[in-house]
């Protein structure tokens, strides 16, 4: 098997698209040679925990109401061919994503971590929900599997905070600036959220050079 290691942040609306295209890709090559591990990276680790009201933050990221509607046009352009769902009308709140974070690492001792993601992407950008609140980390927990009471006590606690913090650091020293980046076998980095097109070449690369030297 080939190691995929994908930096993503939950909030990022480039990292649902570029999942959607990717799992597209493993879903049309069942034996395909990937294992994969999700690694934390904040967009903005500087927000508050509780996060900030969107329509301010996006004005100010993008210097105005009008420029920030111009990139959401755009980026639903994205989301129409990748098929996924944005409900911008229905997002309140642009969060912290630290909890977030901890919780698909939580997760991923259950090897529930690409679940974890995935609930999390479709819970922030499809519905609608503040992925930054315990309550919605807890409620995702359940979803999927792991138990809500403990999630819901180490949410309470800095278990892991440390932890993921140097993840992040090391993944910034290692050259990650943006997200999604993916890392092919420890060696290959692929950036952006690229079309399904492209997955599936890399796979039938790679499934022909392990037939070669097998």
């Amino acid at each position: 098997m080939v190691k995929l290691d994908i930096f993503a942040d939950p909030s990022c609306p480039w990292c649902y698209v570029g999942k959607t295209y990717l799992d597209r890709a493993l879903e049309q090559t069942p034996d395909h040679p990937f294992t994969v591990e999700w690694h934390p990276f904040q967009l903005n680790p500087a927000l508050p925990k509780g996060g900030v009201d969107r329509a301010a933050y996006l004005e100010g990221i993008f210097g105005s109401k009008e420029a920030a509607v111009a990139a959401h046009v755009e980026l639903q352009k994205h989301a129409d061919q990748a098929g996924v769902t944005f409900n911008f009308d229905a997002m309140t709140t642009t969060p912290n994503t630290l909890d977030a974070h901890r919780l698909v690492f939580w997760a991923g001792i259950e090897g529930r971590q690409t679940a974890a993601m995935s609930s999390l992407l479709k819970a922030y950008w499809s519905e609608g929900r503040d992925i930054g609140s315990a309550e919605v980390l807890c409620d995702i927990a359940d979803s999927i599997g792991l138990d809500a009471a403990v999630i819901a006590r180490l949410l309470k606690s800095d278990s892991d905070v440390e932890s993921i913090l140097k993840r992040e650091a090391h993944s910034r020293e290692m050259g990650v600036r943006s997200v999604p980046t993916y890392i092919v076998g420890g060696q290959h980095a692929i950036a952006g959220a690229q079309p399904t097109d492209l997955w599936s070449k890399v796979i039938a690369d790679i499934k022909d050079m392990i037939a070669t030297d097998a």
